[in-house]
C-alpha cells in the first residue's frame, strides 16, 4: 500500500522545530521518507498560501526536487498552489505546476476540484488571510488542470476537502476528462474545521461514492493525527493508502516527519500489508512514464 509524506505544509518552525522548510532541508526530508517507505512526497515552499497574485515560484521546487531526482529519477513528487487568489487566472496559479510537469519533475500535479472556506480552527478562530473569502477553483479551472494533466503526462493528486469535491472529479472520470495516474485523496478535517470528521461513517460515505469507479485512495487528517485517531488503520482495511507528515499532524508532541512515518510503516505491516515502492506505486496509479 501507498504511503505519502506531506514534509511541511504551513508549519513554522515555532510550532514544531523539526519542520523542514528551506529547499536543502525539504531535499534532506525527501530522501529520509523515500529511505523510510514513503512513495510519494509533498512540498510547501515559503510563499504564503493566501497571496494577491497567485503566483508561486517554481525555482525553490527546482532546488529542493533536483537532487533527488538524480538519486531518484522516478520518485513522485508534487507541489502546493496559492490557495487565496480569488480572481487570479488559473493559468497563472497553477504556472509552477504546469513547469514542473513540462520539465518531467515529480511525475504528479495538483488538481483541486472545488471551492471550500477554510481556515476555521476548532478554537474558533480564523486567520486573517483566510477570512475574506473561499479557497475557488471553478469547474472551467478544475477541466483546466485536469486537460493540462493529461497533456503534459502527468498523474493528477486530487485533493478532496468537501464531499462536492469528489463528485465533481467522478463525474469528468465518468466522461473520460480525469488523465491516467490519478490518485484521489480524501482530506478529513481534525483542528481545520471544513469538511467531514475522521469518523467511520465519513470514510464509508466517500466510498460509497468512490469504490465503484476503481479510482486508487488515499486519507489524511489535516489538524491532527491520521494514525492515533484509527482512521488510517479503517482505510487500509478498506483498500486505501495513506499520508502522514508535519503538513497534516496537529497535537501536544514535537514529532519528526520520520516518526509519523515510522508509525504508518508498524501499522502497515501490523495488518500484513507492505509500504509499496515507487515503481510500484507508479504502477499501481498507472503515472505515464
Amino acid at each position: 500500500m501507498v504511503l505519502e509524506l506531506a514534509v511541511n505544509g504551513i508549519t513554522t518552525k515555532d510550532r514544531n522545530p523539526n519542520v523542514p522548510r528551506t529547499p536543502a532541508e525539504i531535499t534532506e526530508a525527501v530522501f529520509e521518507g523515500i529511505a523510510h517507505g514513503a512513495a510519494i512526497v509533498h512540498n510547501h515552499n515559503d510563499e504564503p498560501m493566501f497571496t494577491e497574485n497567485g503566483v508561486h515560484a517554481v525555482e525553490p521546487y527546482l532546488q529542493a526536487w533536483a537532487p533527488v531526482l538524480k538519486r531518484h529519477p522516478d520518485a513522485l513528487l508534487y507541489p502546493t498552489m496559492a490557495a487565496g487568489a480569488r480572481g487570479i487566472p488559473i493559468q497563472q496559479r497553477w504556472a509552477h505546476v504546469e513547469e514542473l510537469a513540462r520539465q518531467r519533475m515529480g511525475g504528479l500535479t495538483l488538481v483541486d476540484p472545488g471551492s471550500v472556506n477554510v481556515g476555521l480552527t476548532s478554537d474558533g478562530t480564523v486567520p486573517a488571510a483566510a477570512a475574506a473569502g473561499p479557497y475557488q477553483n471553478s469547474y472551467a479551472d478544475t477541466e483546466y488542470m485536469f486537460a493540462r494533466s493529461a497533456e503534459l503526462g502527468a498523474g493528477p493528486s486530487i485533493s478532496i476537502f468537501e464531499p462536492g469535491f469528489l463528485r465533481t472529479a467522478l463525474t469528468l472520470h465518468r466522461h473520460g476528462r480525469v488523465p491516467p495516474g490519478a490518485i484521489v485523496k480524501l482530506y478529513f478535517g481534525g483542528e481545520w474545521e471544513f469538511g467531514l470528521p475522521p469518523t467511520t461513517t465519513a470514510l464509508d460515505a466517500y466510498l460509497e461514492l468512490l469504490e465503484p469507479t476503481g479510482l486508487p485512495w488515499s486519507v489524511a487528517l489535516l489538524g491532527g493525527d491520521v494514525v492515533a485517531c484509527g482512521l488510517a488503520e479503517q482505510a487500509i482495511r478498506r483498500g486505501g493508502h495513506v499520508r502522514v507528515g508535519l503538513e497534516d499532524y496537529a497535537g501536544p508532541a514535537t514529532p519528526t516527519n520520520h516518526a509519523l512515518l515510522d508509525a504508518a510503516v508498524v501499522l502497515v505491516e501490523r495488518l500484513g500489508h507492505r509500504p509499496a515502492t515507487i515503481a510500484e506505486t507508479r504502477q499501481l496509479l498507472g503515472v505515464p512514464t
